[in-house]
């Protein structure tokens, strides 16, 4: 990649970032309120998110372990919350140096993984075994956009965030799309068209973050060694071979973060390489020719995708899925299933806001609710307060 493709400071045509002005199509909320003085209505929601509690819980959810057999959690690992502060990062950045809706971008960022449960994905596993023993699913996307819509709580006028069209949007269709057939719920959000760029970009920043996060935090507690990482990730060791020829003398720790820091700016920089290709191709320049194109256009070049997707491959082999995760993983899914358990048994440990929505909502939903809001702590005892050990 040349000096000239890395550095392109190129901005995509103005007409394909979403437009952020109050009267706008994306910008129209449930809720009909005033235009603040001074600030957009996507920056509006990205504080409206910021201060949610369910924002704050974020804190208190394992992203991808907070603890290592046998030690108490540890301060430097990441979690759910500070993974989303690296998404966010990401996003304004690729949407900057795309000419994009930066404040759009911030916003999805920012509410990209609030609907997920305690204990990272084993959890969220668990949770969506028990719920398909009752014909639901449970999908943190959907689950997200119910935070925002009904949860949250903090507005005399209205129940939820009220969040712009555009951001309700994002939440649904970042990261998958949606049949309407099977989601005729959701018909409001264009199910038949692609997401503007601004939401198609958070789920390659996501990607790109928890890939270099979790290579680091691999590393860093011993579960990872740096021969193995060399051997099994080529654009790693590429970087890595490279910083040990620059600084020969660093400390091994500042070696492997200067190879990840590479690593990172190396997959976003293909990423805006690709994205403004892409749509050059296509000859878009309007928001619409993003939602009619063929294919959504956010993607990393053929070579860094599989890259990235090697990379991912060796994570869930040795990270992820690796034995020393083994307990973890069956403690939570213990956890989960034994409380969903209990809550369906006895409805009536349910707290009375909750308990008030099973008459609309149905017992097993509500119950998935519940748990879904918790952090890992809350669960351990909430958990033991139904009897577990």
């Amino acid at each position: 990649m040349s000096d000239s493709q890395t550095s392109s400071p190129a901005k995509l045509p103005p007409g394909i970032a979403v437009c952020g002005r109050q009267d706008a199509e994306l910008a129209r909320r449930t809720h009909a309120e005033s235009p603040h003085s001074y600030r957009t209505p996507f920056a509006r929601d990205a504080a409206r998110i910021l201060h949610s509690k369910a924002f704050r819980r974020l804190a208190g959810k394992t992203q991808v372990f907070t603890r290592l057999p046998a030690e108490s959690p540890s301060d430097h690992f990441r979690s759910r919350l500070t993974h989303t502060l690296e998404v966010t990062q990401i996003a304004r950045t690729l949407a900057a140096a795309l000419g994009l809706n930066t404040e759009l971008a911030e916003a999805l960022a920012l509410v990209h993984d609030i609907g997920h449960p305690p204990f990272g994905h084993a959890g969220e596993q668990a949770l969506d075994h028990a719920l398909q023993a009752h014909g639901l699913r449970f999908d943190h996307n959907l689950h997200a956009l119910r935070i925002v819509t009904w949860f949250e709580e903090r507005y005399a006028a209205f129940r939820g965030l009220n969040l712009t069209l555009g951001v309700r949007e994002g939440i649904v269709k970042h990261s998958r799309d949606y049949s309407a057939a099977a989601h005729p719920e959701l018909a409001e959000y264009f199910l038949d068209q692609f997401p503007p760029l601004e939401a198609q970009l958070i789920d390659l920043a996501d990607e790109i973050a928890y890939l270099t996060a979790d290579l680091d935090d691999g590393l860093d507690s011993g579960i990872l060694a740096l021969p193995q990482v060399r051997e099994a990730v080529p654009l790693f060791r590429g970087f890595h071979d490279a910083v040990l020829i620059q600084y020969p003398a660093a400390a091994p720790k500042l070696a492997v973060n200067e190879a990840i820091k590479r690593v990172l700016n190396a997959l976003v920089t293909d990423l805006l390489n690709e994205v403004r290709a892409r749509v050059a191709a296509l000859g878009a320049t309007t928001l619409a020719d993003i939602r009619r194109a063929p294919h959504r256009l956010a993607a990393l070049s053929p070579q860094l995708e599989a890259e990235r997707a090697a990379a991912k491959d060796f994570l869930y082999d040795n990270l992820y899925n690796s034995p020393i995760m083994e307990d973890a993983h069956s403690h939570a899914t213990q956890v989960v299933q034994s409380l969903f358990a209990a809550l369906i048994a006895d409805p009536a440990q349910l707290p009375e806001d909750h308990r008030a929505q099973i008459p609309t909502e149905g017992l097993a939903r509500t119950v998935a609710d519940y748990i879904a809001g918790m952090t890992d702590s809350y669960i351990e005892q909430a958990w033991l307060r139904c009897g577990g050990s």
